[in-house]
């Protein structure tokens, strides 16, 4: 199979965005700019320039001021348009068509509902009112424990307007780690509702709600949105009251957007670490919306119109993401509960029901599609989608192979990558260059990545440490209640001073695409030699038997020994021959180094929230040290399988 799979048409080139943005730049300055890699290469060579050219042809609205950036080598530090002031939430509602849908939302199939942006407009407005009645302005912080629905977007654009500080957490979260989360940061309001849908159940969390609420002293007030009951008794909750409620004295029609410093904190991100409490990452008005914009028009080329699906939670960063699309033109659909009920058809029911034109996915969910036999191409209507998007893990090859075989033939399919340390991607997409298997398809605009070796040379054609070494704007305000920014510092820049690490073992490709191999920090050293763990999930996961796996180093004997751990289909024993044959997929495929000494049947691998396997927090397990925040797991009773097993004692 040739490693080509997608090329864009001329006609699709001249009509992207990115073509468009490139003649401007042409033209303003002098440049011949070409393809997609000279631009890439302009943009990071001429960095103010090109961020305020991005300003300027995405069409955002704030105060510039005459500096865009005071140093792009100072990093941490860089100051971005230090005299500017802009409003995230008003470049999401600026000026829209009231008639227009600003969402469409899915609750599983029990709940379908539209918002124009005239609603949304109005309803932002009166709960900005009520908010500002209960004292509530810059630098507060609102939090939300909220399932993906219209409601969570409304009251994040009312508190951003006013320059109040959002943070959010998926309704799933155990009590504990919502604590761990909202107890750092002492919001005073929490937005929240009274259940949720998964797996076409309903899940009441009130009682969760009412310790979460008598457990953070700052919270003045509960909102709870109705979602799974109309008018759910809420007096068991302190300071609770429903959403009607809260904004009935409100009047207002228009929001109010106060324009802020560039820098003032717009977000408050929680990394999924499983080694502690969470760190709480602040990100900026200006920074964020900059950053994304760009990544939605230019890397996405989505054009006003579009309607834009990403599938996450509220406890993930891609949920902050699409809220930007928004300030792309775009109408936004949104979905909560599980991707497979009442089967995996949902997803693509709701595509071809509502022609999205970016079907948003993850790594694992296109694996779970592709193994249950799906061939959507020939069971929907997919006409509409130009792009589709995935992210969480390293999208195999393989998984390459079966978006174009099954689901459709021309279309852009870019695996995206960074996260939420820097709210946006490093490596991603864009809709005027080829699509190879197996590879990311570029870095990002703006974006001075690099591939360091050991030395700490920038290698491209070997495997090495992803940094980026000049500033850029959604790098972090830094941390919550981090003084002299010690943990924000060790966090990105104590392994390389002046230069961005961010933990993922890359290569790039002649190609100028990307392939991700795994978490720098998770690669395994057998012998000396680093391994990325992504090497071992793809030869493995081809196996019909073998529905996910998990791979860790284990100290041994004054070295580290590959082990793997396996989920088979139901009913499957590992045996010696699966055994023997997974060795030989992955000693075929990979090299000798690759092949684990041991291989473990489990019945479930842990995983984040946002779906992520947690090979660290298993690795510590194995060694008999403590997991600190199994609050951030979805399923933290499964690491109990991993512990004290025989099969590792010899």
């Amino acid at each position: 199979m040739s490693n080509l799979l997608w090329q864009p048409s001329p006609e699709r080139v001249s009509a992207a965005n990115i073509t468009a943005f490139m003649q401007t730049i042409n033209a303003a300055h002098g440049t011949a700019l070409s393809d997609y890699e000279s631009l890439r290469q302009w943009s990071v060579d001429h960095i103010p320039a090109f961020w305020d050219a991005v300003w300027e042809f995405c069409g955002l609205v704030g105060d510039r001021g005459p500096v865009v950036v005071d140093d792009v080598t100072r990093m941490p530090g860089a100051k971005w348009y230090p005299q500017g002031a802009v409003n995230y939430a008003e470049n999401l509602l600026k000026t829209r068509d009231p008639e227009v849908e600003a969402f469409v939302f899915w609750g599983e199939t029990q709940v379908k509902r539209r918002l124009t942006f005239g609603e949304t407009t109005r309803t932002v407005a009166q709960i900005q009112q009520a908010l500002k009645a209960m004292g509530i302005g810059k630098g507060d912080r609102v939090a939300a424990y909220m399932p993906n629905m219209p409601e969570t977007m409304l009251y994040m654009m009312a508190a951003t307007g006013l320059g109040a500080i959002w943070s959010s957490a998926s309704p799933d979260f155990g009590v504990q780690g919502v604590l761990d989360r909202f107890g750092q940061i002492e919001p005073k309001l929490l937005l929240t509702v009274d259940g949720y849908f998964y797996n076409g159940k309903s899940h009441d969390i009130r009682d969760k709600v009412r310790d979460i609420a008598a457990a953070i002293p700052s919270l003045q007030a509960v909102v709870v949105a109705p979602y799974v009951q109309e008018e759910a008794d809420l007096s068991a909750i302190a300071k609770a009251c429903s959403h009607a409620d809260f904004i009935a004295a409100s009047t207002a029609e228009t929001p109010e957007f106060l324009r802020l410093p560039f820098d003032h904190p717009l977000f408050i991100m929680f990394s999924s670490g499983t080694t502690g409490v969470p760190k709480c990452i602040v990100h900026s008005h200006g920074g964020t919306l900059l950053q994304q914009v760009k990544e939605h028009v230019l890397h996405c080329d989505e054009k006003p119109g579009d309607r834009v699906f990403y599938f996450t939670t509220c406890g993930w960063m891609m949920w902050n993401w699409l809220a930007a699309s928004l300030a792309a033109g775009t109408t936004l659909m949104l979905y909560d509960g599980s991707p497979f009920y009442p089967s995996g058809d949902i997803l693509f029911d709701y595509c071809q029901a509502e022609r999205f034109t970016l079907l948003g996915t993850s790594a694992k969910w296109i694996d779970a599609v592709k193994k249950a036999g799906m061939v959507p191409k020939d069971s929907h209507d997919l006409s509409s989608v130009r792009v589709i998007t995935s992210t969480g893990s390293p999208l195999v090859p393989e998984s390459f192979d079966y978006i174009y075989e099954a689901v459709k033939q021309d279309v852009q399919l870019a695996s995206i990558s960074g996260g939420t340390d820097i709210l946006s991607c490093f490596m991603l997409g864009n809709p005027v260059s080829p699509v190879y298997r197996g590879e990311i398809q570029c870095r990002g605009l703006g974006m001075a990545v690099e591939v360091f070796n050991d030395e700490g040379k920038p290698v491209a054609g070997e495997k090495g440490e992803l940094v980026c070494t000049k500033a850029f704007p959604s790098v972090p305000v830094g941390f919550w209640n981090d003084p002299q920014d010690v943990k924000f510092r060790a966090a990105y820049f104590d392994q390389c001073p002046g230069v961005w690490t961010h933990g993922d073992w890359i290569e790039l490709t002649p190609t100028g695409g990307i392939i991700v191999y795994g978490r720098s920090d998770a690669t395994l050293n057998p012998g000396g030699v680093r391994i990325g763990t992504a090497e071992i999930y793809r030869q493995v996961e081809k196996l019909d038997e073998v529905v996910e796996s998990l791979v860790i180093g284990q100290d041994w004997d004054n070295d580290v020994r590959v082990v793997l751990f396996v989920r088979l289909r139901d009913g499957l024993i590992l045996d010696a021959a699966l055994t023997d044959r997974i060795r030989k997929v992955i000693k075929d495929n990979c090299t000798p180094r690759h092949v684990p000494a041991k291989v473990v049947q489990v019945s479930d691998i842990p995983r984040t929230k946002s779906g992520k396997i947690v090979e660290l927090a298993v690795r510590e397990v194995v060694h008999g040290r403590p997991v600190k925040n199994k609050e951030a797991l979805a399923n933290p009773e499964a690491l109990e399988l991993f512990a004290d097993r025989p099969e590792l004692q010899s």
